[in-house]
């Protein structure tokens, strides 16, 4: 968790850091990875982008199925509700320029964070009057397996760009995002600490799954009765977070497939020739605010993932303009296309969210949000940085791509290959890998 906490932070900041060297005629994440490794640089910043915006999203119809075949169950099976869940959300996919409000975006954070705490007080009531809670027995597959969680869970990267751009003092956003993403990690370590307290080793990978009770006994896996009215709210508000959070981060998916196969969103010959630096620019690429464009100065309310790639930020008539004529039919068809995929990819593999998430983690947002970043950093300002940050970023950048490569490699083993051990705890061992080591409802009843 600490190592997992620094190396997110450190590749935030490297971010803005790298942001605020270039000429401020590179808007986009894959500019910036042009502008500092050429064409390989922006054909990885925008692989690992596509692999973020389109994974995640299954990851996201994946739980949604399971939220909503919880919160009603017999109804319909979960791939009806991943489906239902998809055709939902897709006028909102459909809409050209969809930008999240701050409200919509503060929303999509309130309902995670609601629906966490009511899940961890619904466990720690059920769990009450518990004895010592066992601790895991870790192995280095255990310990390493939570590499591609955690990466998830932070995977600030994709929107980090588009909020320097919007920022009103974009030199401030180093420090910005440090103490957001510090804040991040306070609230991961109280709200995992708070629930292992009760539960020890038999936490499981998804809060949400621990406070749901059985069908054939009302009791949940940890052998307590939960109150249904506070099930229904957690599942309701984490289900407005991924709904919200869906439509949103297919946003930059939609845009950088529009430019591949409908040759929408090119760069006109005035934007090609804005973007190759002057001297000046060379030279002080952050001197005073005669650089900064008007996005920068723009002090809008809202700062939409959709952004990340968008060549007209500020332009929204030339934007909108794109989405008409011939080219309204053909994007309509490519954004129904890639979500009828996604929907696709979900029900094959609804049965390995766990696995699932741990790779999009490992895969894409590691390189996303962690290993490009330091390496643009590294590139850019290895002359000038101090030999402690050299070792550090170095140790940062080695050990997150070893640990990307091998989660990537035994989670996607999982995903294609399943194997069913049949073991109910795996963090335990073997005295109660199968058996709840406190059930407040057999305790109480005798």
């Amino acid at each position: 968790m600490a190592f997992m906490a620094f190396a997110n932070i450190y590749g935030a900041v490297a971010i803005c850091r790298v942001m605020l060297l270039a000429p401020t005629s590179f808007k986009t994440y894959g500019d910036l990875g042009e502008w500092v490794m050429g064409k390989w640089g922006r054909y990885l910043t925008v692989i690992a982008q596509m692999g973020n915006c389109l994974i995640v999203p299954c990851v996201f119809l994946v739980l949604g199925g399971t939220l909503l075949d919880g919160l009603y169950p017999d109804a319909f099976s979960t791939t009806t509700w991943s489906i239902l869940m998809a055709l939902t959300v897709l006028p909102v996919c459909l809409v050209p320029t969809l930008k999240e409000g701050a409200g919509v975006a503060f929303a999509g954070c309130m309902g995670t964070l609601v629906a966490d705490v009511i899940g961890i007080a619904v466990v720690m009531h059920g769990m009450r009057g518990h004895p010592t809670a066992p601790a895991p027995d870790l192995n280095f597959k255990q310990v390493v397996g939570a590499f591609g969680n955690l990466a998830l869970a932070y995977g600030a990267g994709i929107v980090i760009p588009a909020l320097q751009r919007q920022h009103s003092d974009p030199t401030r956003m180093p420090r910005v995002v440090f103490v957001t993403m510090g804040f991040t990690t306070c609230c991961f370590l109280v709200l995992a600490s708070t629930a292992y307290s009760s539960v020890g080793c038999q936490i499981s990978g998804n809060l949400l799954w621990s406070i749901y009770p059985e069908a054939d006994t009302g009791l949940t896996t940890l052998g307590f009765s939960s109150d249904w009215g506070a099930i229904v709210l957690a599942y309701m508000f984490m289900q407005l977070h991924i709904t919200i959070a869906f439509s949103v981060i297919l946003n930059p998916a939609f845009y950088i497939t529009e430019r591949l196969f409908l040759g929408m969103h090119k760069p006109s010959p005035e934007d090609i020739e804005n973007n190759l630096p002057s001297y000046a620019e060379a030279a002080t690429p952050n001197d005073g605010a005669d650089h900064l464009d008007k996005s920068r100065l723009s002090k809008r309310s809202f700062i939409s993932i959709a952004d990340n790639e968008n060549i007209h930020l500020g332009e929204p008539e030339a934007e909108a303009a794109e989405y008409r004529g011939a080219n309204a039919f053909k994007y309509v068809l490519l954004r129904i296309a890639i979500v009828v995929l996604l929907v696709v990819a979900s029900v094959v593999l609804k049965d390995h969210f766990a696995d699932l998430t741990d790779f999009v983690g490992a895969s894409c947002i590691t390189m996303h949000s962690i290993i490009l970043p330091i390496v643009f950093l590294m590139k850019k300002q290895w002359d000038v940085m101090p030999i402690w940050e050299k070792m550090m970023a170095v140790t940062v950048t080695v050990v997150c791509f070893c640990l990307g490569c091998y989660v990537t490699y035994t989670s996607g083993e999982n995903l294609f290959f399943p194997s069913d051990d049949g073991v109910e705890f795996p963090f335990c061992g073997p005295e109660y890998e199968n058996t709840v080591y406190y059930n407040y409802t057999a305790a109480h009843e005798n």
